[in-house]
Order: structure tokens, then sequence, then C-alpha cells
């Protein structure tokens, strides 16, 4: 039995502040990203690039400046991360700096993925692949060192975008919450995943291939 994507967790300073920008901002479409996001407070301050980001898409060229206007609108702002003049993108934070794109329109990749176009992540060729066994959801992209995974259900994209990578300097602010029985969390080490303790309070914190936390709620 697979483990279940449930949530995205977001380490946050203010997590109700954030919850009502990404709830904003998202609206009905949040349910169609087929898990939940989830907001836990954390004092821990952001020092680096996020591990992971949302990729929002757009319809047209006005549509996609009303979602930016939008999330202008709620506390979001611009930011620059080394993109170039020319890309079409427009790369926004959120009120806490959790970076996200809205694509411009046009974009094959993400056509059929709803606003939510992708869970865009840092990450190696191996990771993706640990990710698609985790979950048991099919690879739909992998050329190049780059992967990435889709619920069989739809929804959006979880990406990865293989090197160079961003260095780890430090726990990641957003990261996976998984369901799943005990002898789940034997099969992901068996995986390549590391458990990183014990089970505490019914979920167990472990580590993927590259490092990158998640955590998995433990079922009956």
């Amino acid at each position: 039995m697979a483990a279940t994507l449930r949530a995205l967790e977001f380490a946050a300073h203010d997590p109700q502040g954030l919850e009502r920008f990404w709830s904003g901002l998202l609206g009905r479409e949040i349910d169609d990203t087929g898990f939940r996001l989830r907001f836990v407070k954390s004092d821990e301050p952001k020092t680096r690039q996020n591990q992971m980001h949302f990729d929002l898409t757009s319809q047209s060229l006005d549509d996609q400046r009303r979602t930016v206007a939008k999330a202008l609108g709620l506390g979001g702002r611009h930011i620059d991360i080394g993109q170039l003049p020319d890309e079409k993108h427009v790369v926004l934070a959120d009120p806490e700096g959790n970076e996200f794109c809205v694509i411009e329109p046009g974009n094959d990749f993400l056509a059929d993925c709803g606003f939510v176009g992708a869970v865009a992540s840092d990450g190696s060729q191996e990771v993706g692949y640990f990710w698609s066994e985790a979950l048991d959801w099919p690879l739909v992209w992998d050329r190049d060192q780059e992967t990435a995974i889709r619920s069989p259900r739809g929804g959006p994209k979880i990406t990865w975008g293989g090197p160079p990578f961003t260095p780890k300097t430090g726990p990641n602010r957003l990261r996976f919450v998984l369901d799943g029985p005990l002898a789940e969390i034997d099969r992901l080490v068996s995986l390549g995943a590391a458990r990183l303790g014990p089970q505490e309070n019914g979920r167990v914190e472990m580590a993927d291939p590259d490092g990158n936390e998640f955590s998995v709620v433990v079922l009956g």
C-alpha cells in the first residue's frame, strides 16, 4: 500500500495570516490540488530560496496580470531570483517570502493541470524516481535529469529540475505530509528515505534521498 500525499506543510511565523493569503489567492482552486495546504508555527527565519514553490497558470495575459494584481493586493510582492529580462513568467513571494511563479499563457507542459499547475522542486532525477515509487504516481516527464510525476487522478504536477542544486543549509520551510500504515515506513526506507527519529504523536519524521524532510502520519 503506497502512502498518500495529504498536505504540503508551510512553516510560518504567522500561520493564520499565511493561510489567509493562500486561500485568498487560490480560492476554490485549492481543492484541485488533490492535497491540503497546512500552516504550522515556526520561529525559524527564512534564510534561502525554498526547495519547492507553486507554478500558477494563466489562460491569457490579462489573466496573468489579474493573478499578479490579486497576489499583490493580498500582501505578496515582486522578487528577483535571477530571472532573465526576456522571461515571461512573473516571480512573486507571499507575505513571508515564500516564492511562487505566475506562468505566462501558452505553457504546454502545464496545459491541463489547472490553476495550480505544478509544485516545482529543486532536486535530482533520483528523488523524482523515489517520489514516483513512494506515492505510486506515474512519471510524466523524465528527460535531461528533469523529472515530473502526477497523481492518476489529475491535479498539479510535482517536478524536479535536476542540477545545479541550491545548497541546503537547514530544514526546508515547505515539506510533504503523507498518510500511511506503520509498515509503510520500512518500505520508504527501502526506497532510499531516511528515518529522522522515533514515532511521536503518531507522526514519523523522514528525509527523501536528497535530504528533504517529510512527515508520515501513521494510520491504524
